[in-house]
């Protein structure tokens, strides 16, 4: 029997990348995950509400209510530490933190990020800014990736990337809803699933999938 690997996610809003974790696990494709805690930067985000409906804990840590980065930082490890998590997910986690985190947790924090990295992506570019970046290209194929977080924005290593037709007559809103449709959703559950399942090596800058 596989032994349980605690998930706690970290949000900052509506946490519709939550649901799609909390949808899959109920659907028994966590592997041997089990998501323990949500965690909000902010109080009052919907995202904690999901989390109510589905028997989560939750605690908020809000951003404000600390000096700086590295004290902030350091409340974050401390409860993600204290709360035994085994993995960190990031999903749609607005808040900076430092090295106090990745330190804590070593190739245990994973992103989705709305492109294919390691186009659009990196600093400016969350949200909608991401599809309005790929629309002013005029590319063809958009998508989403899920890497491993590091302390360089969106540079860490790949685990699935999985890419979504951009239509003509696409706005960022439009074309954000089919990523998270037909990517995002898709590929940040798998990946929670083959790191709970032990199926991620990472060597360098790459991730093999075992």
């Amino acid at each position: 029997m596989n032994k349980t690997t605690k998930i706690a996610v970290l949000v900052s809003g509506g946490g519709t990348n939550l649901q799609a974790l909390i949808d899959a696990e109920k659907r028994g494709e966590l592997g041997a995950g089990k998501i323990g805690l949500v965690l909000a930067s902010k109080p009052g985000v919907y995202a904690l509400e999901r989390a109510a409906q589905n028997g989560i804990d939750s605690i908020v840590l809000p951003r404000k209510e600390y000096a700086d980065i590295a004290a902030y930082s350091k409340a974050l490890a401390d409860t993600l530490t204290a709360a035994g998590a085994d993995l960190v997910v990031l999903a749609g986690f607005m808040t900076i933190f430092d090295e106090q985190v990745y330190e804590a947790f070593p190739n245990k924090i994973l992103n989705v990020h709305p492109a294919l990295i390691p186009s659009f992506c990196g600093k400016g570019f969350y949200g909608l800014h991401v599809h309005e970046a790929a629309l002013e290209k005029g590319v063809k194929v958009s998508g989403a990736t899920v890497h491993i977080v590091i302390p360089e924005c969106d540079a860490g290593p790949i685990v699935l990337q999985r890419a979504v037709e951009v239509k003509q007559d696409d706005t960022p809103e439009t074309l954000q809803r089919r990523i998270m449709e037909e990517a995002e959703w898709k590929i940040l559950p798998e990946a929670v699933r083959l790191f709970c399942d032990g199926k991620i090596e990472v060597e360098g800058n790459k991730v093999y999938i075992k």
